[in-house]
């Protein structure tokens, strides 16, 4: 099962507005390159370094908000990829053509701020995993949009 890479976005503090670029590097102990929430803190497991959504996920959300004009970015996920199912359980990996390997380690809940910028939009997000998933990373690389990514189960 393979899929493709349509979105990579960032934030550079907490809070920060997304910013989404077309490509980027991706490190272990920082995650996406100039994302906040990649790097691993001391001691820590890096469970939430990249968080990914799948644009069906997505879409299907919108759908049930009766939304289409927001960007996919505001979930605050890193990256937004099509063609696959998102795997749900810990230890599947997400490989990409860069050489990026993603390990899951759990849903990515959405949070109330969603509801700041849509009221429903966290409860859109919550059903089925629609708000994505948590991953850490396992390989380095880079990723670029268009790129291809395939699912290893654990």
């Amino acid at each position: 099962m393979t899929g493709r890479l349509l979105g990579i976005a960032r934030h550079a503090r907490p809070r920060a507005p997304m910013e989404t670029v077309d490509r980027v590097s991706v490190t272990r102990p920082l995650g996406i390159q100039g994302d906040h929430r990649g790097a691993v803190k001391p001691g820590g497991r890096g469970r939430r370094q990249v968080t990914v959504i799948t644009r069906a996920a997505w879409e299907t959300a919108m759908a049930v908000l009766g939304a289409n004009e927001l960007h996919w970015s505001v979930r605050r996920a890193n990256l937004l990829v099509d063609g696959i199912e998102l795997p749900k359980e810990p230890g599947a990996r997400l490989c990409f053509a860069g050489g990026v390997v993603l390990e899951v380690t759990g849903e990515c809940d959405p949070c109330s701020r969603m509801d700041d910028i849509a009221p429903g939009l966290m409860q859109a997000l919550t059903p089925d995993w629609r708000g994505g998933i948590n991953t850490r990373v396992l390989a380095e690389g880079d990723l670029a949009i268009g790129d291809e990514v395939r699912i290893e189960l654990a």
